[in-house]
């Protein structure tokens, strides 16, 4: 089926962080503490997906503070952190959300993210990622990790469900 229908039926876009909402480095301060770099506009990416009813969360294999207070800070319905084995933390979600595999899109870099590449509807990669899991996605992106990513496939997904217009004009855009 043509990527745009199969987008057409996404309520739910998980996605993996490190190297996907962050350029994919990890730096220390002199305490020990971990920061990270998001997109500001990853971020109001995925307040318009919610603003049209839509679900998004993060499964990541590593934990961190920092990322614990992104995803609160912009209202993510789901934060897995430390979690390996991300299909089994996908299929609880879904479970829970009672939708099927076809209603959700995963975004991941590496090869830890392709097993649940390979279960959802559509499957996406960031520009940067590694070479077999580009192989693996269903679309990838134009914008590297952590440089609007998200915000970019957002947009292709509300755009093929006919939402893209829509908030457009709520910001005076016609």
């Amino acid at each position: 089926m043509k990527l745009d229908l199969r987008m057409q039926s996404i309520e739910l876009i998980l996605s993996d962080v490190d190297g996907v909402m962050t350029d994919g480095g990890i730096t220390y301060d002199n305490q020990g503490i971990e920061t990270k770099t998001f997109h500001v506009r990853d971020g109001m990416g995925i307040k318009l997906w919610q603003k049209t009813g839509h679900r998004f969360g993060v499964i990541t294999a590593r934990s961190s503070h920092i990322v614990k207070l992104r995803m609160e800070e912009l209202g993510a319905d789901y934060i897995r952190q430390g979690t390996e084995q991300k299909l089994a933390a996908a299929k609880q979600i879904i479970t829970e959300l009672e939708l099927a595999p076809q209603n959700v899109c995963y975004i991941g870099d590496d090869l830890t993210d392709v097993p649940l590449m390979q279960f959802v509807g559509v499957s996406a990669s960031v520009a940067d990622g590694a070479q077999d899991v580009k192989q693996v996605a269903d679309y990838v992106t134009k914008s590297a990790g952590g440089t609007g990513a998200i915000r970019e496939l957002v947009e292709l997904i509300l755009k093929s469900q006919k939402r893209w217009n829509e908030l457009l004009q709520g910001y005076g855009i016609a």
